[in-house]
Formats: C-alpha cells, structure tokens, sequence
C-alpha cells in the first residue's frame, strides 16, 4: 500500500470492486531491472496490464514492448512506439494479422510450429523470427503447460527451414512459468538454448537472439527472491553457457513490472456457515474469478489481504472466500486455509495487495450483470 493509493482510497471512497494502480511503483521496477539486467533490452508483455496509461508511461521510459494481437499493438503504435520496439510474440496468430503487422514495419515474430512459419513465409518475407521452446516451468505459480512453444529438435530444424523460406532466423524464446520461484530454471532454459545455438552455427545459422520470457515474480502471500538476485541468476547462467559472446538479450516482464503497483478493494457481501457444526466461514466478496481475479484459479496466485480488525491478538478463524456471481467455480480460496477476525462484517471494506496484473485484463464483460472491474491510475 503506497501512501498515494492510501490517500486516494480515503479521499475518493470509490465504489467497489475497484482496483488502483500506482504508475510509480511500475516505473521504480522499470528502473530497478534496467538496473540489475542492462545487458537486456526490456520487452514489456502488454497482456498483463494494457492500459493505456501504463504503456504510455513506459513507452516514454524507453521500453519495448511485447504484444500478443493486433489490437494490442495498434495500442502500441498509438503510444508512439516506433516499429522496432515492438515483437509479435505469440505464437498463434492469424495470418492476416501478420500481414497487417509487417505493413506497419513490424520485423520481430515468434513461431513454434511449421503451420506458422509457413504464414510468416507467406505474408512477412524477410521477416526476423525466433523459434519458442517447450518448458516444463517447474517451480511456476501458473504454470504455462504445452499449449507453447516445442521441443528442442524441433526448434533446430524449424529455423533451419525458416532460413530456407527466406526469413531470418533470428533466435530463440522460452518462458520459465510466470511467477517463478525457482531461479534455477533460467539456467536449465540457457543452457538448452546454448546448445542449440552451437547446433546452428554448425549448419551455417548464426542466431543473434535470446528471449529470456517473462517470469520474474511479484509480491503475493509467498516470499520471494529480490529482482537483483533473479538478475544475478539469469547473468550468471548466461555466462556459464555463452561465455564472454553474449547474444542480444530480450526480457518480457510482465507480472513483476505491474503486479506490486495495484490494491483491489473489495466489500464483504455475505457471510455464512453451511451448517451448526463447521468451523469455517464463508465470505463472499463483490469480485470473484470473473470480475478480475481469474488466477485464483486452482489458487494458484495467493494474495496477500488486508482485512479491517487484523490487528495482534484478535480472534481469527479459517474463512472461505467466494465471488458474487452465481456460478460454482466462482469460488477464490477454499483450501489455503486464510483466517479472518471473528469481527469480520458485511459491508466491511478488504484490500487485496498486489493486484496490478492480470485483474483488469481477466475482467469479464457484464457477466451475471457484473460490471468490468474499474481502474484508477494515478
């Protein structure tokens, strides 16, 4: 809670569910891994929060940018991102989509399968491409299962094939898991990359390019590592695997550039046992999955609360914490066991920390009614 989202909250009283974004946290940790990474150039991944504020602010900060749709980067080009400064980094697109994008002068397109490059080929001739690797992501909060990327001889043939096709083939991509724990999944990551990089150079590739994904974490329930330490890591195994002939080096930071930078409140609309006998309460809030909080998911991402009455020595009990809308999933944590002052009342105000990324983009339009989460930038 930074004292200009505190003030806000008590000048303003907004209606709830809202959540408010500090656009100076976002650009400390802008500042902060320019700092601890220089030798990477910083692709900010717009899906976790593409609000125009946002990428105005970092646009004239200096970032690049990584986009995933056409209306992602047409959000881009209106900020005044030049071309160069922005990857089409997923791997699914449509090819019409391409096509638009190379008009615009966009050079930089990811790809994990043959059907891609193939419309690459097709519709962005000359074109630098970069093939993603399938990664287990072990250690990630939310994990990324297969749905991208390939595996590593696949990877090799693909790029040898791209170079026959007439595209540069340009690098290569992994992402580790957003919300990483385990920094030692960078170094599993460099070192597949190292070995197919020396895999190329033999069939006369020489790829210029290292894409690094996302992953660094934000700041929820578990304790994590500090963005030096991550830094420290990436660098470390870059070197032990690249040596003193770095490639260029591309970072997409999402989650830990926006998550720390929001507080959600919310309103306590109902609380209630399923019976005489069970202990713990269920606590319904007016957000739930659908209104912005969709990675509570199989709690995957636990947040950290701040509850009115939370003070030392109150008498707290283990709560279910549940959204308004009237579908069965909707429901935030069941097991992770989070406990809540017996005072706890209706009508009571909660702060959910953290909340900056993947809230207001996972926000579902009037379901049940519900109305988008509000935001407020300031």
């Amino acid at each position: 809670m930074t004292a200009k989202i505190y003030q806000f909250l008590a000048d303003q009283q907004p209606a709830t569910p809202c959540v408010i974004i500090d656009l100076d946290v976002i650009a400390e940790n802008y500042a902060a891994l320019n700092r601890y990474l220089p030798t990477a150039k910083v692709f900010y991944a717009v899906k976790a929060n593409p609000a125009k504020e946002v990428i105005a602010m970092l646009a004239e900060l200096g970032s690049c940018f990584d986009t995933a749709s056409r209306p992602e980067i047409e959000s881009v080009l209106a900020a005044g991102v030049s071309p160069d400064r922005i990857s089409f980094g997923n791997t699914i697109k449509k090819e019409r989509d391409i096509a638009w994008a190379h008009e615009q002068g966009i050079e930089l397109f990811a790809f994990d399968s043959d059907a891609e490059l193939e419309k690459l080929a097709r519709v962005a001739p000359g074109a630098k491409v970069f093939c993603r690797l399938l990664m287990t992501c072990e250690g990630a909060e939310w994990p990324l299962s297969r749905k991208f990327g390939c595996e590593a001889e696949m990877a090799r043939d693909l790029l040898i094939r791209a170079k026959e096709m007439g595209l540069e083939p340009y690098g290569i991509s992994f992402h580790v898991g957003s919300q990483q724990t385990r920094m030692d999944q960078w170094d599993i990551a460099i070192g597949k990359t190292a070995m197919l990089f020396s895999e190329l150079n033999a069939a006369g590739i020489e790829l210029k390019m290292i894409n690094l994904g996302g992953g660094l974490p934000a700041h929820y329930r578990d304790e994590v590592a500090s963005v030096d330490e991550y830094s420290n890591a990436i660098m470390n195994a870059m070197t032990t695997h690249f040596g003193n002939d770095l490639p260029l080096m591309i970072v997409e930071p999402g989650r830990s550039l926006v998550g720390d930078s929001g507080i959600l409140e919310t309103e306590v609309v109902l609380i209630s046992r399923k019976s005489y006998d069970e202990e713990a309460r269920w606590v319904y809030l007016d957000i739930g999955k659908f209104g912005g909080l969709a990675e509570t998911m199989d709690e995957a991402i636990k947040y950290r609360l701040q509850v009115p009455g939370d003070v030392e020595g109150a008498e707290k009990g283990v709560v279910i914490l549940a959204g308004p809308t009237c579908d069965s999933a909707d429901i935030l944590y069941e097991k992770q066991q989070y406990k809540m002052p017996m005072s706890l009342k209706v009508g009571d105000k909660i702060r959910i920390l953290s909340t900056g990324a993947y809230t207001t983009s996972y926000s579902a339009v009037n379901f049940n009614g519900f109305a988008p989460l509000k935001a407020y930038y300031i």
